[in-house]
């Protein structure tokens, strides 16, 4: 109910050339944020699926260790998103409610672990990509992701030296265990493309600052792989057909039976809290 002001209750209203714009909204920035959480989450589950089945003790714990700083990534890449996409969703929000194809990550992260030659390639491809782009990310205009990326460089570098140690090892190691590797090597190989996919959104706040292009680091990624490669004695795989989709939410049938185990206890226990 209004009161009445006589004739000048209706006032003529001019709309202003440019509306108050939340500062911190940045929907693009939102899905850059998302892609690289979703990396994260997915290797992370992945990875816990070598706890109590890794070569060794110390392995095991090595790899839960890896898992559990992917894990941290996640979480603020997550809420990161939640925050800049004007939704206000939470990490676990992203994490637990949507859909497979809404998840954004590259395939690489979602292929088994195979066996442990496998698992060392792809870490190899990863690792080397993440240090990378963290140390880029350090550099960026957005706080969060920017002490992200200071925090996670560290962290990466870490798991870059293990899978670099753990390729020579088996390079160089047995008949057996070179051809593990190299099996493992080939069979990842053409995954790794989907890395450095960017995109004109992407490009964009590559050039605001806000981001990184993951194009520019292809060259460095090359050049740290193909060092390792040779000291362990493994022959890099040839060109291939690129395996990609992730990105846009087209995936292997690995991701999907891996994240229903991931969300298995919050699906029995919806909304409870430990």
């Amino acid at each position: 109910m209004t009161a009445d002001h006589g004739p000048t209750a209706n006032p003529t209203v001019t709309p202003t050339a440019n509306p108050t714009r939340d500062p911190d909204r940045d929907p693009d920035l939102a899905g850059y944020a998302l892609a690289l959480g979703d990396d994260a989450l997915v290797l992370s589950q992945r990875l816990c699926g070598w706890v109590t089945r890794a070569p060794t003790i110390e392995e095991d714990l090595a790899l839960a260790n890896i898992a559990l700083d992917l894990l941290g990534h996640a979480r603020t890449l997550l809420t990161r998103s939640g925050q800049l996409d004007g939704t206000g969703r939470s990490e676990d929000d992203l994490a637990y409610g949507r859909s497979v194809r809404a998840f954004r990550n590259c395939l690489l992260v979602e292929l088994p672990n195979g066996d442990f030659g496998q698992t060392v390639a792809r870490q190899l491809l990863w690792a080397h990509y993440s240090t990378l782009l963290h140390r880029a990310l350090a550099e960026t205009s957005d706080e969060v992701l920017a002490g992200l990326g200071a925090h996670a460089a560290l962290e990466s570098e870490y798991h870059r030296m293990h899978a670099d140690q753990w390729t020579v090892r088996l390079g160089r190691g047995t008949a057996e265990s070179r051809r593990r590797m190299q099996a493992g090597l080939d069979l990842v190989w053409p995954y790794a493309a989907e890395l450095f996919e960017t995109d004109d959104r992407v490009r964009r706040l590559d050039a605001a600052g806000s981001a990184v292009a993951p194009e520019r680091l292809r060259s460095d990624w090359a050049l740290g792989v193909a060092e390792v490669l040779d000291r362990a004695r493994l022959t890099p795989p040839g060109p291939d057909r690129p395996a990609t989709g992730g990105r846009s939410g087209r995936h292997t049938e690995a991701l999907e039976p891996l994240l229903a185990e991931f969300r298995s206890v919050r699906l029995q226990y919806p909304g409870g809290n430990w």
